[in-house]
């Protein structure tokens, strides 16, 4: 039986320059925040609470980890607290 073919990642569009200046500056005060992101496309957003611990690029897209491993690509986040990706250019 052949093995399956993996879905290749979607295209990465980058973010604001000023919704990665909010994810900059929780990472660099470590404040705890709730992060709301969509795990796959045209999916329901999932939530997650830590410190981002890290943002880094990775093959060209931007990434953050979180202090529990968790990594997001920027691209997919919904909302930082009660910031939304959405109302940033």
């Amino acid at each position: 039986m052949p093995a399956a073919m993996s879905q290749p990642e979607p295209e990465y569009h980058p973010i604001s320059c000023s919704f990665y200046d909010e994810l900059e500056a929780r990472a660099t005060t470590r404040q705890p925040c709730t992060l709301t992101y969509r795990p796959e496309p045209d999916t329901p957003p999932s939530t997650t609470h830590g410190i981002i611990q890290d943002l880094f690029i990775r093959e060209k897209v931007e990434y953050l980890r979180l202090e529990n491993g968790l990594e997001i690509r920027l691209d997919t986040l919904v909302a930082v607290d009660d910031k939304e990706l959405r109302h940033y250019c």
